[in-house]
């Protein structure tokens, strides 16, 4: 099997070509699909990678590609920003799509993704990410199970953690909030890989969530730390960064545009006050 391995800012999968070759597109209906999944992404005695992404044909008729995402322990998300990105990449350099801006069919829905070339390659892309959901039911999180204060909500049998926001970017996300000298590199990792397992599989969130732990610098900057759900802690996480820069706007805490500084780079996140879309 042929594969492409790719990143958005250390955020890496397993790409597979399911458009010009049909047998791959097939396996994800197979029952063996979620096992080769975790032996592709196994990090020892695999190929390594957070999970793997699928790019076949697409259903919705405005699309000119889809993504499948699936997780490292073959799990199936609706979404991801890094990954959707590559797949940018993937269809602009080896199967020739030039639409720009190009329409990617994910989980979400048909996502814009506006794209810089240089040298005949896709160097740069700007994934237009729709409106973000805020409402409870819809990320989804169960109401009774957390509880509203000022800022946030508190997360039932979750102790020491108290001020939690919910976003949902087309998959869920939770997060919370640090100054940056109480998280920095080490510590931000240690912190994220301890809370992370316990929160992806709380009650409350019966799709499992992405956990981030996010370390403010300014208003306009702040280091983001992940506990992906399905995959574990990760380089980055593009939907999270989003959903990060929501949470911390409705805190009144960051502005409507930031610099979010991931363990493999940085993302640069804009929350359009006039669309109410993300980029």
């Amino acid at each position: 099997m042929k594969f492409v391995k790719m990143h958005g800012c250390g955020n890496d999968y397993v790409y597979l070509d399911g458009v010009t070759d049909g047998a791959v597109a097939a396996l994800i209906d197979q029952p063996g699909w979620m096992d080769l999944v975790k032996r592709m992404s196994d990090r020892h005695k695999g190929i390594g990678s957070d999970g793997v992404i699928v790019i076949t044909r697409p259903d919705a008729a405005e699309a000119h590609v889809r993504m499948r995402m699936f997780n490292a322990d073959g799990s199936e998300s609706e979404m991801c920003g890094n990954g959707v990105r590559c797949v940018a990449k993937f269809a602009h350099d080896r199967l020739g799509v030039r639409a720009n801006p190009m329409l990617v069919q994910t989980g979400r829905g048909v996502l814009s993704i506006a794209y810089r070339v240089e040298n005949w390659q896709l160097v740069e892309a700007t994934v237009d990410m729709g409106e973000p959901i805020l409402e409870l039911e819809r990320v989804p999180v169960e109401r009774r199970r957390v509880k509203k204060l000022r800022e946030g909500y508190v997360l039932e049998d979750c102790k020491g953690v108290l001020d939690w926001q919910f976003v949902s970017m087309g998959n869920p996300h939770a997060v919370m909030f640090a100054e940056y000298g109480e998280l920095n590199r080490e510590r931000g990792v240690a912190f994220i890989a301890k809370f992370g397992p316990g929160v992806e599989r709380n009650q409350a969130f019966p799709n499992r969530i992405n956990v981030h732990a996010l370390a403010l610098h300014s208003r306009g900057e702040a280091t983001l730390y992940t506990w992906e759900r399905g995959a574990g802690v990760t380089q980055a996480c593009g939907t999270g960064a989003c959903a990060a820069l929501v949470a911390g706007v409705l805190a009144g805490r960051m502005d409507r545009e930031a610099t979010i500084h991931v363990l493999g780079g940085e993302l640069r996140i804009r929350w359009d006050e006039a669309t109410n879309h993300v980029f």
